[in-house]
């Protein structure tokens, strides 16, 4: 029972990433491919319905890890306390972008709100990669199971490391790159018009260097954290997820090429996916590795709530489950088809 809410944490918090990364990716390229006023409210309004639905798979995943591995939410929420007060208010400044924008009606205003859009949008994107990083790196847990860690300490990854080093740093370079390029497919599904062709272009170049940095990334792993491979090697047919991943990155690109919109972004939807997933099956059992002694690391099962609240959980999970999908399936359904330059407000 523990593994299996190990899985439903993975596949929430892939959920969200994917769901909400396309959200961090427009406004990753908002300055790129929005120039005109008509450009930029189209832009917004293509997330507009559903951005902050998107935001409930995040929610809905630190519920979970609160009930199915309360150590690990106490010694992960505790340690990254500054990370996670730095999110809380780029998500609130994020939020208040969104809905201010246009309540005045005044171009410094308006620019005010968007640098707010744009730049929340990067750090977000950059701090949930450097986060799973830290993940895979690995904390300086002590024997209670707590640990604290700075922002940076000397930018290479050790016994006593700060959240920033140069490992952390690239996953955080490589979840923007990629969230861009995310979120620049999705523009291209829902606009028309030179909005629609400066989004083309900017996909392209954001999908060329999310390959390069996901090579970095892929290469970088084994140096800090060789560990992660053990899984891979005690099941070999688990190499799926990542080779088809990579695979389907690649068939991103092509379906780019020959201007297959829809299939460009279900391409990063699903690479994006299946890379994360990836990542938690070589982290398995570890939900937090201890870089001071590997005993001290917290596993699904030493973190793990009483087995019959587990068991008993899923039946509750399952219809809370159910209603948010069938919420997000009716949600996009109703805003389904082309966010038209005319049509934006």
């Amino acid at each position: 029972m523990e593994t299996a809410w190990f899985i439903i944490i993975t596949v929430m918090l892939a959920m969200y990433v994917v769901l909400d990364g396309f959200d961090f990716g427009v406004g990753i390229v908002y300055p790129f491919v929005a120039r005109t006023e008509t450009e930029r409210r189209t832009a917004l309004t293509s997330i507009g319905p559903v951005w902050n639905a998107n935001e409930v798979w995040l929610i809905a995943a630190a519920a979970v890890l609160f009930f199915a591995y309360p150590k690990a939410y106490a010694a992960g929420f505790s340690g990254f306390y500054l990370a996670l007060i730095l999110v809380l208010w780029l998500l609130i400044f994020r939020g208040l972008a969104l809905e201010l924008r246009t309540q005045v009606d005044h171009v410094l205003w308006k620019q005010a709100w968007d640098t707010a859009f744009t730049t929340s949008s990067v750090l977000l994107a950059t701090v949930f990669g450097t986060a799973l990083g830290n993940l895979i790196r690995g904390v300086p847990l002590n024997r209670e199971g707590y640990f604290f860690v700075p922002f940076w300490t000397d930018f290479r990854p050790g016994s006593d490391p700060g959240i920033l080093d140069w490992f952390t740093m690239l996953f955080g370079l490589t979840s923007v790159v990629i969230l861009g390029f995310h979120g620049a497919n999705y523009l291209v599904v829902k606009t028309e018009g030179i909005l629609y062709q400066r989004a083309v272009s900017i996909a392209w170049i954001l999908g060329w260097a999310s390959v390069g940095c996901t090579a970095l990334t892929v290469m970088a792993v084994p140096m800090v954290q060789p560990n992660l491979s053990l899984n891979f090697s005690r099941h070999p047919v688990v190499y799926l997820a990542p080779v088809i991943g990579v695979i389907v990155l690649g068939y991103g690109l092509y379906f780019r090429l020959c201007r297959r919109d829809i299939a460009a972004f279900l391409a990063s939807c699903i690479f994006i996916f299946l890379m994360l997933v990836s990542v938690m099956f070589g982290m398995y059992p570890y939900i937090l590795v201890s870089t001071t002694d590997l005993a001290f690391s917290l596993t699904v099962f030493n973190a793990a709530t009483d087995s019959y609240g587990l068991a008993s959980g899923i039946v509750w999970f399952a219809g809370g489950f159910l209603l948010i999908l069938a919420y997000q399936i009716y949600l996009y359904f109703q805003f389904r088809g082309k966010t038209r330059l005319d049509d934006a407000h």
